[in-house]
């Protein structure tokens, strides 16, 4: 059990850099934000086409101190204001992260607070208690660039994993298929603006319905890759719009058949979306159609989605009533975490 587990109004700065946000965010009582503050490099790592890890890290350093002056500026408070100190652990980039776990453990140490490691993929869950009344049981679909799965959601820090993708994450996926077709990084936003254009004329494949709840990636993917050259050997141009509406259609259907099946299968009809690809447009149209028939559905606000600070907070706010132990300053990063663990 840690002092703080029954402190009223509690207040988390958070630090995030397991990829290419460097982020700090100042929490109350795990829903309230007072300040969010990001420093991205998706400009820098676009002419790349993806995150290089070593630019990353090299960024997040020069970015850090800078953010979390900004965050306590921002929630006009000091050091003495803040309750704890908390910080992504894993997963994510083992260099990035370590540039955030170290800077966070020298300032629990110089501002004498308690320190608390933070799962980036519990962060993502946590995202839908901000500005929210959500609360447990519910089924949350985690759809990231690096996870994609139906977790039951029993109480805030107990977690089932009901199934996962067997290969490819859909935001993986996502940002695959847009190399292919020669969008910039990020793909996911850059799929969803060109299907805008297009018709989804193709019939991209999905996988056999069982009663397993499993995602696979891997085979849309590479159908999406073949069309793609076959019109490229053939000396035709390649109908892009199309193909990333096709693509996106085949994407969305089966994260929302997993969670139907796992919906049925449960009984429980409060559900919630996490991660990246919780922000596109397409995938929460379905989830209004899911509310209109009787399902309680709750997403993140569209600034929660993508990698931030505060959802680290609010996550850290419900390990702290949890009673979990603060973190040891000898901490490191991690570069996989579980799903649940």
């Amino acid at each position: 059990m840690n002092n703080l587990q029954n402190k009223e109004n509690l207040i988390v700065l958070a630090i995030e850099s397991s990829c290419d946000e460097t982020a700090c965010a100042i929490v109350k009582n795990g829903r309230e934000v007072l300040a969010n503050v990001i420093a991205t490099q998706i400009e820098i790592h676009r002419r790349f086409g993806g995150v290089v890890p070593e630019i990353a890290s090299r960024n997040h350093t020069l970015a850090i101190e800078n953010v979390v002056k900004e965050a306590l500026a921002q929630a006009d408070m000091t050091k003495d204001d803040v309750d704890a100190i908390a910080v992504t652990y894993g997963a994510g980039l083992l260099g990035a992260l370590l540039v955030g776990v170290n800077f966070a453990k020298g300032l629990a140490y110089a501002w004498r607070k308690p320190f608390f490691a933070v799962s980036h993929i519990r962060g993502h869950i946590a995202a839908n208690y901000i500005d929210s009344d959500l609360e447990p049981p519910y089924l949350c679909l985690l759809a990231s660039g690096g996870h994609t799965a139906i977790v039951k959601v029993d109480d805030y820090e107990k977690l089932e994993l009901l199934g996962q993708s067997k290969d490819d994450a859909a935001g993986e996926a996502f940002d695959k298929v847009a190399r292919v077709l020669g969008l910039p990084y990020p793909g996911g936003p850059e799929i969803e603006k060109l299907a805008k254009e297009g018709e989804a004329k193709f019939d991209c494949p999905l996988p056999h319905h069982t009663s397993e709840l499993y995602f696979s990636y891997s085979g849309l993917k590479t159908y999406v890759i073949n069309l793609v050259h076959n019109f490229e050997q053939r000396g035709e141009p390649v109908p892009k719009a199309d193909v990333a509406a096709s693509f996106q259609k085949a994407a969305v259907a089966q994260l929302v058949d997993v969670l139907t099946r796992a919906i049925e299968q449960t009984g429980i009809k409060k559900i919630a979306v996490a991660g990246g690809v919780s922000a596109n447009a397409l995938l929460r149209a379905e989830f209004d159609r899911l509310a209109k028939k009787g399902c309680d559905v709750h997403y993140p606000k569209l600034k929660y989605c993508t990698d931030n600070a505060a959802m680290i907070g609010a996550e850290a706010y419900q390990l702290i009533r949890s009673g979990a132990n603060e973190a040891e300053l000898s901490l490191d990063a991690s570069a996989t975490v579980s799903i649940v663990g």
